[in-house]
C-alpha cells in the first residue's frame, strides 16, 4: 500500500497557528504528514527561491504576486486567509503602558527597557517597526534597546522569558503571532499613523510533488470551512 505524501509547507510566521491546526486535522482524518516551516517573511521567500522542498506557499499577497508573474506559484490556486494587524505586546502580568495614540506610544517606547520585534530586515512587521521608530524621531535613543530576532514568534517568547527586563519591555510584531506565544499579552493595534495590516494568502508551488493533495489543503487553509479558526488566531476577513 502507498504511503500518504508529505506535504512542505513554507510560511510567514504569521499563520503558524492556523496551519498547525489544520495540519493535525489532516493527520488524524487522512493521515497525511504536514511538514511545516515558519520564518519571517522575507526569510521565507528566500529560502522557496533557493528550492527548498515547497508544495503550499503562505506570504504576504504583495510578494507572492510577484512569484505568480515570476511562474513560480500557480496563481490560480492563490487564495487569501485573510488580513492580519500589526500590535503591541507586553509580558503577561505586566503593567499596561498607554499605547491608545501616537505621543502615547511614543513615550511608551522611550520608557520601556527593552523593544522586542522581528527581523528588521527580511520581516514584515519588523522593517515597519524601524520605520516607525525613525518616523517618531526616537530610533537614536531607543537602538540600544531594539531585541532583534528571527521571526515575530521568537521575539514575543524572548520577552515572555525575559525576567525583570521584561517587566517594562514592549514587543510588536503581527497579532497573529503575540496571541499563539504563551507568556505575553497583546494591548492593543498600531494606532493612526502607523497602523499596519498585512494580507497573507497561500498558493500552490509550481514545483509541488503533490499538486492535487496540496491545492486540497490550500482550499482547506483558505476556504469557509476554516473561517473560524482563522479569526481566532488573529486574521480579519479581507
Amino acid at each position: 500500500m502507498t504511503s500518504a505524501p508529505t506535504l512542505d509547507i513554507l510560511s510567514a510566521g504569521a499563520a503558524k497557528a492556523v496551519v498547525l491546526a489544520l495540519a493535525d486535522e489532516l493527520s488524524k482524518r487522512d493521515g497525511v504528514a504536514v511538514a511545516g516551516v515558519f520564518d519571517a517573511a522575507g526569510a521565507i521567500r528566500a529560502q522557496f527561491l533557493a528550492g527548498a522542498a515547497c508544495d503550499v506557499l503562505i506570504l504576504p499577497a504583495a510578494m507572492q504576486d510577484e512569484l505568480a508573474a515570476q511562474k513560480r506559484i500557480d496563481a490560480r490556486t492563490q487564495a487569501p486567509l485573510g488580513h492580519v494587524p500589526t500590535g503591541i505586546a507586553i509580558a503577561a502580568g505586566a503593567l499596561v503602558p498607554s499605547v491608545g495614540d501616537a505621543d502615547a506610544l511614543r513615550a511608551a517606547f522611550e520608557d520601556a527597557s527593552a523593544l522586542y520585534c522581528p527581523d528588521t530586515e527580511r520581516s514584515t512587521a519588523g522593517i515597519h517597526f524601524v520605520r516607525m521608530l525613525r518616523e517618531m524621531g526616537i530610533h537614536p535613543r531607543v537602538a540600544p534597546r531594539i531585541r532583534n530576532f528571527p521571526n515575530g514568534a521568537q521575539a514575543m517568547a524572548a520577552m515572555a522569558a525575559a525576567g525583570p527586563e521584561g517587566d517594562r519591555a514592549i514587543g510588536c510584531t503581527q497579532v497573529t503571532e503575540i496571541l499563539y506565544t504563551p507568556g505575553v499579552t497583546l494591548i492593543g493595534l498600531l494606532p493612526p499613523p502607523f497602523e499596519l495590516t498585512t494580507v497573507y494568502t497561500a498558493a500552490v508551488s509550481m514545483h509541488s510533488r503533490h499538486a492535487d493533495r496540496a491545492r486540497q489543503f490550500a482550499v482547506r487553509l483558505t476556504g469557509r470551512d476554516s473561517e473560524a479558526l482563522r479569526v481566532a488566531s488573529g486574521f480579519a476577513q479581507c
